[in-house]
């Protein structure tokens, strides 16, 4: 039997699973990481914990798994993207703790480069638009505040990193920096064009090329780890970003093909093939994770509240003991009764992109219940990502593609019946949901195994995607039509400048 490790550094914890050939979860270990919030808007993490946990989890898994490294092919790594890691190459230490992607920190130096006309020079070199979330202005922030940073930097002392070349590092000794087209394609710094760093970008970030790691294909040979950490030396063979390692691991390898990941926010993604596809409805383009030197590239949006609304009525509104009961409440009244909640618990993202916005629930009568506001928090994911899928299907069809045909689900959140069928009712396509929802572990695994063999091509990939449940929409078209119309009504009402 081949085995391949997966390990998945996320924003709140690190985790590994080990995967059979055929994609079957064998064994997880987990471990939670410390979130650290120096000021209101600034999120850090501990590199080193995040080193250390990374290491004790693999540890972990295989013992689980009653596996020896000798049994391990292959290893992937998935990763929290943006956080971003500068480190002295000597000494491997960190300079100062890691900014997480969620850190604002930087919004002056964005508004900086706005101000300078910035903004279509690099939406057109890199897919993005100036904002704080992605790496190149926190590497930015590091250089100007740590001090002796710049200093060093320029001597060729330091190595910045998101958290993937972060780990190759370590897991190697420090004898490797490395990266994958996926990871550098956030960092505002990468043309995703021509696959490399940018030197107009660097220089107008006042960023030292020296800092950048080597950049690779998604699925290759980025180094051998150290034989003393698990007992043996194993090839790191594939490495991406988390969310393109989730459109990896539910085999969207074709243009127009989607995923969308329901956990504390969503995260929604479209394949685009070779085509490197500009949104004019308010997303971003990214490179998909990709298995040669050839460009692949997907549309993303993301929604910021999208299962952590569910936290709200948990912790906030004290409406159900557990995550888990929100079904159930939701499902003990046949409708939201009228009520609509749009979550903007900090702004709303894609396609809206209105940082003022605020939460808001409509709709209550004398007859609304705990229940209503449940099922209408609940429905407020789904709506949320319709709008984000119609969004990418305008831009599909604008560039000359068609509409989403199905969108592949996967995250904590998709487990919920009521809410994947509400989805489906909203985008009149099925929704699918995969047997193995693990898929942004999976999708590391997948690439780890095709650059060493285990696999021939996506083809054979394609094969190992397994369907637990597709929903059907059930709602005419004319019904979802006018839920969305009520929708958009109660986004305008949550908005400053759309008040009724």
């Amino acid at each position: 039997m081949t085995y391949l490790l997966a390990l998945d550094q996320g924003t709140s914890s690190s985790r590994s699973i080990v995967f059979d050939g055929e994609g079957h979860i064998v064994a997880i270990a987990q471990r939670e990481l410390t979130q650290i919030y120096p000021q209101p808007g600034w999120v850090e993490h501990d590199p080193m914990e995040i080193w250390t946990s990374q290491l004790a989890t693999a540890r972990e898994v295989l013992a689980k798994a009653r596996l020896k490294p000798s049994d391990i092919h292959a290893v992937g790594i998935t990763n929290q993207r943006e956080t971003t890691v500068l480190w002295n190459r000597k000494t491997g230490h960190p300079v100062h703790h890691a900014i997480v992607w969620q850190d604002r920190r930087a919004e002056p130096l964005c508004a900086r480069l706005r101000e300078d006309g910035m903004t279509n020079t690099i939406q057109e070199k890199t897919g993005l638009v100036i904002d704080a979330y992605f790496s190149g202005t926190k590497l930015r922030w590091l250089l100007d505040n740590v001090p002796g940073a710049r200093a060093q930097a320029e001597r060729g002392e330091l190595a910045f990193g998101t958290i993937d070349s972060w780990l190759i590092w370590q897991l190697t000794g420090g004898k490797v920096h490395v990266t994958d087209v996926s990871n550098a394609s956030r960092t505002m710094l990468f043309n995703v064009h021509g696959n490399q760093w940018d030197a107009d970008l660097l220089k107008a970030l006042d960023i030292p090329a020296s800092l950048m790691p080597e950049v690779k294909p998604s699925s290759a040979h980025f180094a051998d780890t150290d034989a003393a950490l698990l007992e043996r030396s194993l090839p790191i063979g594939g490495v991406a970003g988390d969310q393109q390692s989730a459109l990896f691991g539910q085999a969207c390898f074709e243009a127009g093909m989607a995923k969308n990941t329901y956990g504390t926010g969503c995260f929604l993604l479209m394949h685009t093939g070779g085509a490197f596809q500009p949104s004019h409805n308010g997303l971003l383009v990214t490179s998909a994770a990709q298995t040669s030197a050839q460009p692949q590239y997907a549309m993303e949006g993301s929604v910021f509240v999208g299962g952590a609304v569910v936290q709200w009525l948990r912790d906030g509104l004290k409406a159900i003991p557990g995550s888990a009961q929100v079904q159930a409440l939701a499902e003990s009244v046949p409708d939201a009764g009228g009520v609509m909640m749009v979550p903007a618990f900090t702004g709303l993202g894609a396609p809206y992109w209105d940082a003022e916005a605020r939460g808001i629930i409509t709709g209550l009568t004398r007859g609304t219940t705990v229940a209503h506001i449940a099922r209408a928090a609940l429905e407020s994911i789904a709506y949320q990502s319709a709008a984000l899928l119609q969004a990418m299907s305008r831009d599909a069809v604008a560039a000359g593609g068609t509409p989403v045909a199905e969108l592949r689900v996967d995250g904590g959140a998709c487990v919920n019946d009521l809410l994947m069928q509400f989805q489906a009712d909203l985008l009149g396509i099925p929704v699918v949901r995969p047997e193995v929802t693990e898929t942004t572990a999976l999708g590391a695994a997948y690439l780890a195994g095709l650059s060493t063999g285990v696999y021939s091509d996506v083809a054979q990939l394609s094969k190992l995607w397994r369907i637990e449940r597709r929903f059907m929409p059930t709602l005419s078209r004319s019904k979802a039509d006018e839920a969305m119309g009520r929708w958009e009504m109660a986004v305008r009402r949550a908005t400053l400048d759309g008040r009724p």
